[in-house]
Formats: C-alpha cells, sequence, structure tokens
C-alpha cells in the first residue's frame, strides 16, 4: 500500500504551522503518524499537503503551572508515562498509557494526534475527559481554550477548525492523596478498547467520598462521564454495595454497536469495570491517606 501524493511541508515555529494552514487548502496535520499514516496508506485520507509538527521544539515538554500540568501537544507518549511530574502526580495517565498500543506505538504516538483523533476508545481521550482538561488550540485568529467537554463534538470530531491546531493540554491535578484506577476489555493487549473505565476519587477525614470521576471509554461516540454514578457517591460512605449500585448505572448507556461488540455486551463489560475500578481506587485512596481499610 502507498499514500496518494502530497506536497511536504516542515514548519519549525507554531507561527509557521498556522499560517501553512491557512493558506493551503486541504491539509493534514502530521503529528505521531499512527493513525494519520495508515490512514494514508490505505487512502482513507487524500490530503494535497501534509504538514509535518515533528520539528517545532515549542509543542512538545510537561511542566506543572501552579496545580495544572501543561503537556505540549507534540509529546510522546513514552515521554509522559516516563515523566516524574506524571508518575507522582498523575498515575492515572501512566497507568493508561500502560494500555496505549505497544512501546514502538507509544515511541512516536502523541498526546495531541490521539485527542484529534478523538477515536472514542483511545485511552488517553477518557483521561482527559475524567480529569476536566482543557485544550489549547490556536489558528489564525489567535488561540482559545476549550474544555473538553466541548472538544468532543461527536463520533472523531473535535471542535478544531481547518485552519487551527491544539498547542498543549491542561490537566488539572488531583489532590496529592487521591485513589485511581484505569481498567479496560479489548480483545488482546494493545488493541482499543471495547471498553475502558477511568476512575479519580478523593476522600474526606471521615473516610467518605469527597469527589469522584467516572469515565467511560469506547462505550459511546464520545468519552462518558457518568454523572448519575458521580452524583450517588458524593459524600457517600463506601462499600461494596455503593459500588454495585453506582456501576448500575452503566445499563442507561446509549452503548456502540459494531459487527463483533452489540450494545449490550458493552453495558454488561462497563458496568463491571466500573465497580472494580471504584473498588481498586478506594483501596488505592484509603491507602494514600494512611487509612485503616
Amino acid at each position: 500500500m502507498k499514500p496518494p501524493a502530497f506536497l511536504y511541508h516542515d514548519p519549525r515555529s507554531i507561527d509557521e504551522a498556522v499560517a501553512l494552514l491557512a493558506r493551503l487548502d486541504n491539509a493534514r496535520l502530521l503529528a505521531g503518524g499512527q493513525s494519520l499514516m495508515p490512514m494514508l496508506n490505505m487512502r482513507y485520507v487524500l490530503p494535497d499537503h501534509i504538514i509535518d509538527l515533528n520539528r517545532i521544539e515549542a509543542l512538545a515538554g510537561v511542566r506543572q503551572i501552579g496545580e495544572t500540568l501543561r503537556i505540549g501537544a507534540m509529546t510522546r507518549q513514552r515521554d509522559i508515562a516516563e515523566h516524574p511530574l506524571v508518575r507522582s502526580r498523575l498515575p492515572l495517565m501512566v497507568e493508561a498509557l500502560g494500555h496505549v498500543g505497544h512501546r514502538q506505538t507509544r515511541n512516536r504516538g502523541t498526546i495531541g494526534g490521539s485527542l484529534c483523533h478523538l477515536d472514542p476508545a483511545a485511552e488517553l481521550v477518557a483521561v482527559a475527559a475524567n480529569l476536566d482538561a482543557t485544550i489549547e488550540i490556536v489558528g489564525p485568529k489567535g488561540a482559545r481554550l476549550l474544555p473538553m467537554a466541548e472538544f468532543a463534538l461527536g463520533f472523531m470530531t473535535p471542535a478544531i477548525a481547518p485552519d487551527e491546531m491544539v498547542a498543549a493540554v491542561n490537566l488539572p491535578l488531583p489532590a496529592a492523596r487521591h485513589g485511581y484506577a484505569f481498567l479496560e476489555m479489548a480483545r488482546r493487549h494493545g488493541d482499543f478498547a471495547i471498553v475502558a473505565v477511568a476512575v479519580v476519587l478523593t476522600l474526606d477525614p471521615a473516610g467518605r467520598l469527597a469527589t469522584c470521576a467516572i469515565t467511560l471509554g469506547g462505550a459511546a461516540a464520545v468519552p462518558r462521564r457518568m454523572a448519575e454514578a458521580e452524583t450517588m457517591l458524593r459524600g457517600a460512605a463506601p462499600d461494596a454495595l455503593l459500588f454495585g449500585r453506582a456501576a448500575a448505572t452503566a445499563r442507561a448507556v446509549d452503548a456502540l454497536e459494531d459487527a463483533q461488540v452489540p450494545g449490550w455486551y458493552r453495558r454488561q463489560v462497563a458496568e463491571t469495570l466500573i465497580e472494580r475500578a471504584l473498588a481498586t481506587a478506594h483501596r488505592r485512596a484509603v491507602a494514600a491517606n494512611g487509612m485503616a481499610s
């Protein structure tokens, strides 16, 4: 398989890349290429121009700004997983990245590329939704910030204009002594998830659930926050029965259907994974707070 003919552009700055996007018709951005290159080879996309972002140093890097972690769009997934700030403050991201493809995939894949491709089963998409990420978008009219809840318009459809690009992802950091879990079911390790679940929770001094965020990936057209379950859990004393009731809210999800996986099966898997993820996150929160289990 060979890609169609296109003109290649190699900008060295964000401004240069944005200018190319504004000037060129039918252009596509090349980040890690883990999705774009197969799509080019199979001719699912037929761009006239490819704009390579790999030499724009300003698009890569991880830094903490207050209680937010700013990750440049071109930061490699491997570099994120190995970064000390991520490992110490955002272990959910590290756990999720362990499910992303294989080592070779993570060596090239970028966080910005994953978010812009916006596959509903992509692990980083679910993590961004769970953490209420804010996406930095730049274009000819300047920069703007967009909450992740507004960024995901629909199935593989991000809220980016043709002349815009993602520059960075801002992730609010959970409290230092939080509990977390990322679980997924896939046909084999490295495949996209049939269903994935991300959970982050915190406990108050009495051991009750102070905050709780639950996100389903792969089950619907966009990552789905389980608002009903989150409301049920906040302020409650955690136990297995409560976690089971919260997980049962997945039965109402309008789940995706495909030739291999019916919607009822995705709902059943979602319920099981939510219950397990809540139990794991709670156990970790108890340990982090030095509480008796």
